[in-house]
């Protein structure tokens, strides 16, 4: 029996996970929270949550891989991915494997809540009419070519032209806004 005030978040960030778990609780949710993918597979196992905010970047772990595992667990269960390295590539793959939204850190708590609102018009989020920077296309296009090599830095360098630790450096900067 799923329990629709059931919400799991999933990040390795214990700060983030403790203010947006209370703000939830505030909203009635019952919050659990988990710090890696083990922790919310039992989790889903247990209280078999109505939905659930994954972080997309783990500490050793992607949230990509951890949610086809949960879906696979709770086949109702409504996933929001939430990072803050986002990129068109992740966001696609999120979806394909039945994430049902994608929201870019920093979000308030009325944007996640919104995200998992399916009643919402389609397109109520504005699209911004300015054409992406240079830097963010540039962000974009190594965040897809990484995606395409499975995550293997060498083999992405090699394909971008570039040296392996001038890929290494552009990674570890947060993505360029648009």
């Amino acid at each position: 029996m799923q329990d629709n005030r059931y919400l799991l978040i999933v990040d390795d960030d214990a700060t983030f996970t403790r203010i947006l778990g209370r703000a939830m609780g505030r909203r009635g949710y019952l919050v659990l929270t988990a710090c890696n993918a083990s922790e919310a597979l039992d989790l889903c196992r247990q209280y078999n949550p109505r939905r659930a905010v994954v972080d997309l970047k783990l500490e050793c772990e992607s949230g990509l891989h951890l949610l086809p595992k949960l879906i696979q667990l709770n086949a109702q269960l409504e996933v929001l991915i939430l990072t803050g390295y986002s990129s068109i590539s992740t966001a696609v793959e999120a979806i394909k494997l039945g994430a049902l939204n994608y929201l870019c850190k920093p979000a308030s708590v009325e944007d996640i809540l919104a995200a998992f609102d399916t009643d919402a018009t389609p397109g109520a989020i504005g699209i911004s009419e300015s054409p992406p920077s240079v830097e963010r296309l540039e962000w974009e296009h190594i965040q897809r070519v990484l995606a395409e090599n499975a995550g293997n830095i060498s083999a992405t360098a090699r394909s971008l032209g570039m040296h392996r630790r001038t890929l290494q450096r552009k990674l570890q900067k947060r993505p360029v806004k648009q």
